[in-house]
């Protein structure tokens, strides 16, 4: 039933060999990996507005305007900076890969530590946001909207369930219509402003101004204004996911999103100086815009259902981007190594139902409330740009290959400018909530570097030296045909073997090959140690293990005769720490669960102690 349900809701398993057909092509890229930083400027200049409006009133929207055009100069900045970090580091990673190579460990961790904190926030944020666009036009759902976002998070879940490819299409289309509606809206906007010579009347009172414009408060406004710059890098982080050449592929995109939002962001920003929109709780800025412009006509609806859209969908860059750092991070050992095993749809499917939990615990926490959540937003992921960029200009510096100046130049300058960008969000968000940030981000490295070390002890405990051999006197005569289920060559495996030698002479190794690369370790490491045991290997297409184990067992020419009962040997950790328990796989379990339904089988589990 539950494999129905499954099937139904993301659809049937993709081979292997099907991943290359799930890459992105630059047309749907761009909406998937562009989304958030699109949708971010639905909301970045009302942060803006929200600072300056309640102490200079009016003079607040000529200020506005300068904030975005700072926030646009440094967009430029980090875009020239991460061309250089796409031709540097194809593989992905972005921040993470760049600062760990450059840097060392730590910053590593912490750039993947920030980069996992803005992720998070991007969907909570994003959902949060999108639902507020959408009480702005219907009132009597404000009540509603932590259920509203909730259920837009299962939806959107589902469909990034469901693979790269199947989500680019249900979701890249929205995007399309949201830019499209935005231009329209901007440039409708202008026009019946200073073509037809529209003079607009605030729809709401805006504040007398109750101080004069500082140097600080400019800076916050600032600050606030730069949450329209997260998902810039992940264009950086998910160049696995494009199609070859996925470098310039990556590239086209980043240059493809720097353009729309410096014309979306800058636009919208014009358009309130215009307008004179006024933050309040139940209204949005771009929806007070489009009413504005259009009247409550069916273009303002139109406006409002793709803003909200736009706003969920955004969420996608998270959804493409955090799986595939987590990916990165389980394959070096610091976060589960289940999170490096692509699902049934080719997707890193741990990764994305880790986000969609973390990303509900925030919803339902802070109300849906976007005000609330966007003081924790943009702390990490400048973090996480400011180690990236400190790490290429040391890359450039030691290299010294040639044109290493200029390039050293734009990531020193890059630097400098999201140092600080830290160091003001930081100060002018600490008490509304960044602090929570400078105390998840050193946990969360904390606990990372605790997995590493437990990582490694498991393999330091369970290395399999060549002097280390089978004992060959417990062998016997019997013709039991017993099969040692084997993933790596190790400690563990010799046990196993020594039992099964007890039981049998006809003892065979089975290996399930799910990752090429891995499968030709072994066959080297088999080769060079000679356990004096027949060696199969059975390729699994859908990755999974089950499947071809029952089908060798029950296979007429490699297993017993009908009828007799074969044993099927399983090593098992067993870990002194039941935290250590989520470290690992779990798929023995399973699969002795699954080995039990089957009468001709007898299943032997040999337990390995992991000291600790």
């Amino acid at each position: 039933m539950f494999s129905k349900i499954r099937e139904l809701l993301i659809g049937k398993t993709l081979k292997t060999e099907e991943l290359e057909g799930e890459k992105l092509n630059i047309f749907w890229g761009l909406p998937i990996l562009s989304s958030d930083a699109v949708s971010s400027v639905a909301y970045a200049g009302e942060e803006i507005l929200y600072v300056l409006i309640g102490v200079i009133g009016l003079m607040a929207y000529k200020y506005m305007f300068y904030a975005a055009l700072c926030v646009v100069l440094l967009l430029v900045l980090l875009v020239f900076s991460y061309r250089q970090t796409i031709d540097s580091y194809p593989c992905g990673g972005g921040s993470y890969i760049v600062a760990k190579d450059n840097l060392g460990t730590i910053p590593g961790l912490t750039a993947g530590a920030s980069l996992t904190i803005d992720y998070i926030l991007t969907v909570a944020v994003s959902i949060s946001a999108g639902t507020a666009a959408i009480t702005s036009a219907m009132p009597s759902l404000y009540q509603h909207k932590v259920a509203i976002a909730l259920a837009m998070l299962l939806l959107i879940t589902i469909g990034n369930l469901r693979g790269v490819r199947e989500s680019s299409k249900l979701f890249g289309v929205p995007t399309y219509i949201f830019i499209l509606s935005c231009v329209v809206l901007i440039v409708t906007g202008i026009l019946r402003h200073y073509i037809f010579g529209y003079s607009p009347e605030a729809l709401y009172a805006i504040p007398k101004a109750t101080g004069d414009i500082t140097l600080f408060l400019f800076l916050r406004a600032f600050a606030s204004g730069c949450t329209a710059l997260t998902g810039v890098e992940a264009v950086s982080n998910g160049i696995p996911n494009f199609k070859k050449p996925s470098q310039k592929n990556a590239k086209a995109v980043l240059a493809l999103l720097a353009f729309l939002v410096f014309f979306i962001f800058v636009g919208l920003s014009f358009l309130s100086t215009i307008y004179h929109a006024v933050p309040v709780p139940h209204m949005t800025v771009i929806a007070q815009i489009s009413q504005q412009v259009f009247g409550k006509g069916i273009m303002f609806y139109v406006i409002q259902v793709t803003t909200a859209i736009i706003l969920v969908l955004a969420a996608n860059t998270a959804y493409a981007g955090l799986p595939l750092l987590l990916s990165l991070m389980g394959q070096d050992g610091y976060v589960p190594r289940q999170f490096s095993q692509r699902g049934k749809r080719l997707s890193f499917s741990n990764g994305i139902i880790l986000l969609a939990v973390a990303a509900a615990i925030l919803i339902v926490v802070f109300k849906g409330d976007t005000h609330s959540l966007l003081p924790l937003y943009a702390v990490g992921v400048f973090i996480s740009f400011t180690l990236s960029q400190v790490g290429m200009f040391l890359k450039w510096k030691r290299s010294r290959t040639p044109g290493w100046k200029h390039k050293a130049f734009i990531n020193g300058l890059g630097a400098i400018v999201t140092f600080i960008t830290v160091i003001l969000i930081g100060i002018t968000k600490f008490f509304h909530g960044a602090w929570l940030v400078f105390i998840i981000i050193p946990l969360l490295v904390y606990f990372m570097m605790k997995i590493k070390n437990h990582y490694n002890k498991v393999v330091e405990q369970i290395r399999l030296s060549n002097d280390q051999r089978p004992n060959v006197g417990m062998k016997t005569n019997n013709e039991q045909h017993v099969i040692i289920l084997l993933g790596t060559l190790n400690k563990s495996f010799l046990k196993s073997l020594n039992c099964a030698n007890s039981l049998s002479k006809n003892v065979v190794a089975f290996h399930v090959s799910t990752d090429v690369e891995t499968t030709q370790k072994l066959k080297r490491k088999w080769k060079e140690y000679d356990p004096g045991i027949p060696l199969i290997i059975e390729h699994s297409a859908y990755r999974d293990v089950l499947g071809p184990l029952i089908d060798f067992i029950e296979s007429e020419d490699r297993a017993s005769k009908h009828g007799e009962t074969v044993t099927v040997v399983l090593s098992q950790f067993v870990i002194t720490k039941w935290w250590h328990n989520i470290l690992h796989n779990q798929t023995g379990y399973f699969i002795k669960s699954m080995l039990y339904k089957n009468r001709n089988v007898a299943v032997l589990t040999v337990p390995y102690i992991i000291k600790e």
